[in-house]
């Protein structure tokens, strides 16, 4: 069976089951579930030092406003990097390098943020939908630009991120098969390349 360079884009199975729910839950077995004992083992230690550290990165900049979204944003960012970390595996699958992962975490948060922007700020929220200084003319015209492009912006950037995490691979693919092709021409260039 002859695969093209972009066989890679698509969502591997394995006798029928889809790889994308294996390497989703697979992570999250890896990490130990904290105790209530006063001392706990070195990997829960450790475990519990990176996150607070995590944590404290990532709050440091915010108010205190911000800092309800600690738990959520600590999640989401031990679990892209527990998926990414699996990826460098041989033999395994990264769930980010789909579309449909890319989305499904894209959307949810965006829509997240624009409500929450709607409630708390809504002034500020409608002015971004108008430009400063526009002519009465164009107000129509760019508000529904706008709006578009506000809509649209979950879409382009979880496209976006997965062409950049494919790019390499079908970098490297592309590569390695003209090397596999100029072997038998130009053995030379071939190990160059």
């Amino acid at each position: 069976m002859t695969l093209s360079f972009f066989d890679q884009f698509m969502s591997p199975t394995y006798l029928g089951i889809p790889l994308i729910a294996i390497a989703l839950v697979f992570p999250w077995i890896l990490y130990p579930s904290p105790s209530n004992r006063w001392l706990n083992n070195r990997l829960i230690t450790l475990q519990s030092w990176f996150i607070n550290r995590f944590t404290q990165q990532l709050l440091l900049p915010l108010n205190p406003g911000g800092h309800k979204w600690a738990l959520i944003l600590t999640s989401l960012m031990i679990f892209l990097l527990s998926m990414n970390l699996l990826g460098l595996l041989p033999y395994t699958f990264t769930p980010t390098t789909q579309l449909s992962l890319n989305m499904g975490l894209a959307v949810p948060f965006w829509l997240a943020t624009v409500i929450i922007g709607m409630r708390n700020q809504p002034t500020a929220a409608l002015g971004h939908l108008l430009p400063e200084g526009t002519p009465v003319p164009l107000i129509p015209v760019l508000i529904i630009i706008e709006t578009i492009s506000l809509f649209i912006r979950p879409l382009a950037l979880g496209v976006r991120l997965t062409a950049n995490l494919t790019a390499g691979h079908l970098f490297i693919q592309l590569i390695a098969t003209a090397a596999f092709v100029l072997l038998p021409m130009m053995t030379t260039v071939a190990i160059l390349t």
